[in-house]
């Protein structure tokens, strides 16, 4: 059992490693290679490519493909199109715009229906070996916190200068976080997570018996959770708290380094403005321990409550920034919107893959994983990075390589959004989960929906 624990954990480890190399910092590197108009553009096309390739992948993986080998395939063509993006970063300090953004577009195209595909290793793997889900995921999937933690610590703080590869927390331009080498990184670790999936328990493709519908056939029944109104309430509130999920990554960092252009020497050289990617790894340690709260919280109080306390966790993330600074005490506020952002993003992201996962048919338990990814990464990520992006651009201006102006209103108007979101959700959502669960189909009655946690709702 243990070996299977552990061979899942090193999965996580490295399919988070590989987006946090990346994610956090991008945005930095782009102002520098005359992209810094198009940075809402880069993280919304993450959104883009989730409205459909999620949900695509874990069809393919529910009918055609096993999930551990699609998800190698899929890293493998992100890894080598992250490749391509150090090329042209390597050939021109400002790459040709539209050429990298379809580079881009390729790898997070096949890199984001991974997020879904690994949730689906796991919870096959678990189940297939007699272990509980909900007790026995979290503890795994915080190791990919842990990779994404360790990625963001490398690419702050390596750099290469002229060849020489160095280490450091101080000022310097060539600093992993501003140059393309952080896609290095990710493109390495794709390939290494792509010849690892070799290793990963086998989970057979489910091919249902006798005559199937077109949509049976093609996994598109996933989206029978609709006529749940509760599933249904639950997507569609999944989508907007989805909206914030891009936000602090594509703008924290800029954010933080916009300090540097502060005429206060003490402010311009603080570690604040220096090691952004540092700071917010404070998010992700966070996430690290949240992971491990949320089986006692899911059994304790259910998904509504849970739902809520990440969404009013969300208020507090962007309500610390807007009026945080980098000096003492405000750098303090800083330091609490990345512990809060744990709860913003685990009682919802990783307590709704569970629910989801809990809620469903047992053959098409891949493509439900894909239709929450669609909801949140996909429509909810998009619509929220664009919108964000034209805030941004309203109260804030790139001068010099930075992103300076108003941030303090930017900040306060996602804040409001978020709460306008929680009492909507707190009003129109109703939690059924002390009801049992009714199967609708045989393989729905099977150990596969078995509930520990009893957060299934009434068919």
């Amino acid at each position: 059992m243990n070996s299977i624990k552990n061979r899942l954990s090193v999965m996580n480890f490295l399919e988070f490693a590989v987006w946090g190399a990346y994610l956090t910092c991008m945005s930095n590197y782009l102002g520098r290679a005359g992209m810094g108009a198009e940075i809402a553009w880069f993280y919304a096309i993450q959104g883009i490519v989730s409205i459909f390739m999620p949900t695509l992948m874990g069809i393919v993986a529910d009918r055609f493909v096993q999930p551990q080998r699609l998800l190698g395939i899929c890293h493998l063509v992100a890894g080598l199109a992250m490749f391509g993006l150090v090329w042209m970063g390597m050939s021109a300090a400002e790459p040709a715009k539209g050429l990298f953004m379809t580079v881009y577009t390729i790898s997070v195209a096949f890199y984001m229906p991974t997020l879904a595909l690994s949730n689906t290793v796991a919870f096959n793997s678990l189940r297939g070996a007699g272990l509980d889900t909900v007790k026995d995921f979290p503890p795994i999937r915080v190791l990919g916190t842990v990779g994404f933690i360790v990625t963001m610590w490398c690419v702050n703080c390596l750099t290469l200068d002229n060849g020489s590869l160095g280490w450091t927390f101080g000022e310097s331009d060539f600093k992993f976080q501003y140059t393309y080498m952080q896609f290095f990184v990710s493109g390495l670790l794709s390939i290494v997570l792509f010849l690892y999936t070799f290793t990963l328990p086998s989970s057979p493709v489910k091919r249902a018996a006798g005559k199937q519908s077109l949509a049976e056939a093609f996994g598109l029944n996933a989206f029978k959770l609709f006529r749940n109104p509760t599933m249904a309430m639950f997507f569609i509130f999944s989508m907007f708290l989805g909206m914030s999920l891009q936000v602090t990554n594509g703008f924290a960092g800029p954010f933080l380094t916009s300090f540097k252009s502060s005429p206060i020497p003490e402010i311009a050289g603080s570690f604040t403005a220096n090691n952004a990617t540092v700071l917010i790894s404070i998010s992700q340690i966070s996430e690290a321990f949240c992971i491990l709260l949320i089986p006692f919280f899911l059994r304790r109080f259910g998904i509504k409550t849970v739902m809520l306390m990440a969404m009013s966790a969300w208020v507090l993330r962007f309500g610390f920034f807007g009026v945080g600074s980098p000096g003492f005490p405000g750098v303090i506020l800083f330091i609490l919107s990345c512990i809060v952002y744990g709860v913003a993003f685990d009682f919802f992201n990783v307590s709704g893959g569970l629910f989801v996962d809990a809620n469903c048919d047992g053959s098409n338990k891949a493509s439900a994983q894909g239709l929450f990814m669609l909801m949140t990464n996909g429509l909810g990520a998009t619509i929220g990075t664009l919108a964000a992006g034209a805030v941004v651009d309203r109260f804030c201006h790139w001068e010099n390589g930075v992103l300076v102006g108003d941030w303090t209103s930017a900040w306060l108007i996602f804040a409001g959004y978020s709460a306008l979101v929680a009492v909507l959700f707190a009003i129109l959502f109703k939690d059924k989960r002390p009801k049992a669960c009714k199967a609708d189909a045989a393989e729905a009655a099977s150990a596969d929906n078995d509930d520990p946690a009893g957060f299934t709702i009434e068919k």
